[in-house]
């Protein structure tokens, strides 16, 4: 149950992050889609409103916010642009977040306030171009040498990739198809051996960068091991539960963001003499798409408030973020219909949250996969 100073909390930080959003992004949404251009400044300037390092502790520098709050800044910032809440969410729950639950003392003072400040951007590369879902058969290697590690190996799709500052990186210690066999390493761009490859052209989410990252002979010290040697796989999955209800909250604020722009469009749009909003195959519409919204958030703040107790999330936050993910494709393209021509045209804004929605089903685990780990959790028995 959230208590009423919680709720006025929440509505002061919702309001920090509309208004933020509608200043410094809202201007450009459109450019930087078009030249996919990374705004980083702008990241620099989030780090300024706290929005870089939510759920990292004051003592380094951060936040020191829960989820509930968390939720808000993402669906605030993805209401206006996809990209840019999209980056947010990679930055906060993947990099910064790993480093913050499994990092020691000295690398927590050493990295954590330079993500949350936002002076850093942060990467995390698990994915390869032949393992994504099947990540227990990555290829990128990791093999000891003294007291370092010498990596080698590619990881794609990867947010940051080309300008991230730092990046969390899981490779192979071990067997192939062995769990324990994976380790999770920081790697600081500059390291000898880390490259950047190819930036990817993509449908949406333009303005988040995504790219190669290349390691060819790159010798990490020991020191920059992420927890033990050995449990980066175990890591990397609870890191993505986590992960799943930020891109629940990124799915709901593209949808919110489509629906408003349907619902003053239907207002505004005249046909037959009277708004397209009177005609009942339009309000019918209106009224899927809000449902399907309040659900949808509904399931991803149940997700928020039971990682912020401390309580194990994998069901509900794989059901949040299967539900959302497919609600935010569902609802921009019924705001493109209800646009009718103008819903396919770049001046409109619903094309973009048409094109950045469906990443939403694919980034950290598909749909399918989401349903995989439902359903194995439920016949474990575990309830959402």
């Amino acid at each position: 149950m959230i208590t009423t100073e919680q709720l006025d909390n929440l509505a002061m930080i919702r309001d920090s992050a509309r208004d933020f959003a509608e200043k410094y992004i809202r201007p450009h949404v459109m450019e930087w889609d078009e030249t996919q251009h990374f705004p980083i400044d702008l990241f620099h300037r989030m780090g300024e409103y706290g929005f870089m390092g939510v759920l990292v502790p004051e003592q380094y520098g951060g936040a020191g916010l829960g989820y509930q709050e968390y939720i808000t800044i993402i669906e605030e910032i993805a209401r206006v642009c996809g990209s840019i809440g999209l980056s947010v969410a990679a930055h906060n729950s993947l990099c910064t977040n790993h480093i913050l639950q499994f990092g020691n003392e000295e690398q927590k003072q050493r990295y954590l306030p330079k993500l949350a400040s936002g002076e850093w951007i942060g990467a995390w590369g698990l994915t390869e171009p032949n393992t994504g879902s099947d990540a227990a058969r990555m290829q990128c290697v990791a093999v000891e040498d003294g007291d370092y590690y010498v990596l080698n190996g590619t990881k794609n799709f990867i947010t940051h990739g080309k300008s991230g500052h730092v990046a969390v990186v899981i490779a192979r210690t071990g067997e192939l198809l062995d769990k324990h066999g994976m380790t999770a390493f920081v790697v600081e761009r500059g390291t000898p051996g880390f490259m950047a490859g190819k930036k990817e052209n993509k449908l949406g989410m333009r303005a988040s960068e995504t790219a190669e990252m290349i390691f060819d002979n790159c010798r990490i010290h020991k020191s920059q091991v992420l927890g033990e040697v050995g449990d980066g796989f175990i890591q990397a999955m609870k890191i993505l539960d986590g992960g799943r209800i930020s891109i629940a909250a990124l799915a709901v604020g593209i949808a919110k963001g489509a629906y408003e722009a349907a619902v003053a469009y239907s207002k505004e749009r005249h046909q037959f003499g009277q708004p397209i909003a009177n005609f009942q195959a339009i309000s019918f519409k209106l009224a899927d798409m809000a449902t399907r919204i309040q659900a949808a958030e509904l399931l991803t703040r149940k997700a928020g408030a039971r990682k912020d107790a401390g309580m194990r999330t994998t069901t509900i936050s794989a059901m949040a973020k299967l539900y959302a993910s497919e609600t935010a494709v569902q609802v921009a393209n019924e705001a493109v219909q209800i646009f009718g021509g103008y819903g396919y045209i770049k001046e409109f804004p619903v094309e973009k949250y048409y094109r950045d929605a469906k990443l939403c089903t694919i980034g950290e685990g598909t749909s399918e996969i989401q349903k995989l780990v439902i359903s194995r959790q439920i016949l474990r028995g575990e309830e959402a």
